[in-house]
C-alpha cells in the first residue's frame, strides 16, 4: 500500500484530491495539510511514501517544505501538483527534489499513474513540463564564460560588490550579468539560482581562494 500525504491550501481542492485517491487501489491517504508548517509536521509524523504538494502555500512555500523535510526524511518522494507550468516554478521545484510535476487538471488515472511511477523509481512529468524541462536543460549552453564566473561566485555567497571586485567589473555590470543569469535559468532569486546551478552541475562550491 502506497502511503500518500496531500498538501494544498484550498480546502475544496485538498478534499477533492483525498476523496479521489481513497478510491484508488493500492493507495492510502495518511494525512493532509493546508500550509507549510502543518505540512512539515504532518509529513514527519505520518511518514508517507509520496507527498502531493502544491507550491504556493501560506507561511512556507512548497519549495521550503521539500527542503526542510528532505533534511530529515530524504526517502520521501514529492509529486508537485500545481496550476503553474512556467520555468520560474519548474526549475526550483525539481532542484529542491521533486520527482514529479503534474498540473491540477490531471485526470485521476494520470495522478494514480504518477504516484505509482514515483514508487517504482520513475518520474511523473506533465508533457508540457517535460518539454519545458528539456528546454531549460539546454539553457546552460547559453551562459557565457563571464556569466559562469559570476554564477560561481554568487553560489559561493559573494555579494555583488565582492563579485565586482573579484572580476574587476563595476557593480552595475554585475547586476546586468545576474539579471541575464536569472532569465536563462528561469529563476527569480539568488537562492533559486544557486539551487538550480548546483542541481545542473553548472558550477561547484568551495573553490574560491
Amino acid at each position: 500500500m502506497i502511503r500518500v500525504f496531500v498538501v494544498d491550501d484550498h480546502p475544496v481542492v485538498r478534499h477533492g484530491i483525498t476523496s479521489m485517491l481513497r478510491w484508488e487501489k493500492g493507495i492510502e491517504v495518511v494525512g493532509d495539510a493546508e500550509d507549510g508548517p502543518e505540512a512539515i509536521t504532518g509529513i514527519l509524523a505520518s511518514k508517507p511514501d509520496v507527498v502531493l504538494l502544491d507550491l504556493r502555500l501560506p507561511t512556507l512555500s512548497g519549495i521550503e517544505v521539500m527542503q526542510q523535510v528532505r533534511n530529515q526524511r530524504p526517502d520521501v518522494r514529492f509529486l508537485v501538483l500545481t496550476t503553474y507550468d512556467t520555468d520560474q516554478y519548474i526549475g526550483p521545484a525539481l532542484a529542491a527534489g521533486a520527482k514529479g510535476y503534474l498540473l491540477k487538471d490531471a485526470t485521476p488515472d494520470e495522478l494514480s499513474r504518477g504516484i505509482h511511477s514515483l514508487m517504482q523509481g520513475g518520474a511523473a512529468l506533465e508533457p508540457s513540463v517535460a518539454a519545458r524541462l528539456l528546454h531549460m536543460n539546454d539553457h546552460h549552453e547559453e551562459l557565457s564564460q563571464r556569466e559562469i564566473a559570476v554564477l560561481e561566485l554568487l553560489v559561493n555567497g559573494a555579494s555583488n560588490k565582492a563579485i565586482a571586485a573579484r572580476l574587476t567589473l563595476s557593480e552595475n555590470t554585475i547586476k546586468t550579468h545576474i539579471s541575464r543569469i536569472f532569465a536563462k535559468l528561469g529563476v527569480q532569486s539568488r537562492t533559486e539560482a544557486a539551487s538550480v546551478a548546483l542541481q545542473r552541475g553548472l558550477v561547484s562550491m568551495g573553490h574560491l581562494s
